[in-house]
């Protein structure tokens, strides 16, 4: 199966194709180039389907299937931020390292070493002009410092539930097996099969 995605983040093609590798997974820019697409929903669900409804619509081919990925991390104790916002909380061109530690400073402005918090993954499908949705979580919560050098965004300061050791220091087999995007992928492959 083709699958195009609508996505440019390095670190989550690198997941995607980790977990579709009996799949042609490529993403949307090896096709198009560059394309800034605007997420301007209030939910992980709209900008899923925001990005992955532009891009196919661009790609104008009805037997495409074009998968998006809007994700991130919520920390109830602080407003829930960073929310639909993970990808720029920092700024509109804050790289990963710039989130993570401004989520550790908001953490160190209120005193908490460690807070309760959630990743969401929402996956939208778009395929024949239908569009399915999917959403997967993953529980934890957030230390005030960096610690490991897998995965990508604000997994080094997530521990999962569970465990003892933060998201960046687990290798990817293990945090497969139970991360909101795996999760979130699993329910897609259902929707996938129907086509």
């Amino acid at each position: 199966m083709k699958i195009v995605l609508a996505t440019s983040n390095k670190g989550k093609i690198k997941e995607f194709k980790n977990l579709m590798q009996n799949d042609e997974v490529i993403a949307f820019s090896e096709l198009l180039g560059h394309m800034d697409i605007i997420e301007d929903g209030n939910s992980f669900k709209e900008n899923a389907i925001i990005k992955a409804q532009a891009i196919y619509e661009k790609l104008n081919d009805e037997n495409v299937i074009v998968i998006s990925d809007d994700s991130g991390i919520t920390v109830p104790k602080l407003n829930n931020e960073p929310g639909i916002y993970s990808a720029r909380y920092a700024g509109v061109d804050a790289s990963d390292k710039d989130n993570l530690y401004k989520l550790i400073d908001e953490l160190n402005k209120k005193g908490l070493a460690q807070s309760p918090a959630f990743y969401t993954a929402c996956i939208a499908i778009v395929h024949k002009n239908e569009t399915y949705t999917v959403h997967g979580w993953m529980h934890g919560n957030v230390i005030n410092k960096a610690v490991g050098s897998q995965g990508f965004g604000y997994d080094p300061m997530f521990i999962p539930t569970g465990f003892d050791k933060t998201l960046g220091e687990l290798p990817h087999e293990v945090k497969k097996e139970f991360s909101h995007r795996s999760k979130a992928l699993e329910l897609a492959m259902r929707v996938l099969a129907q086509f």
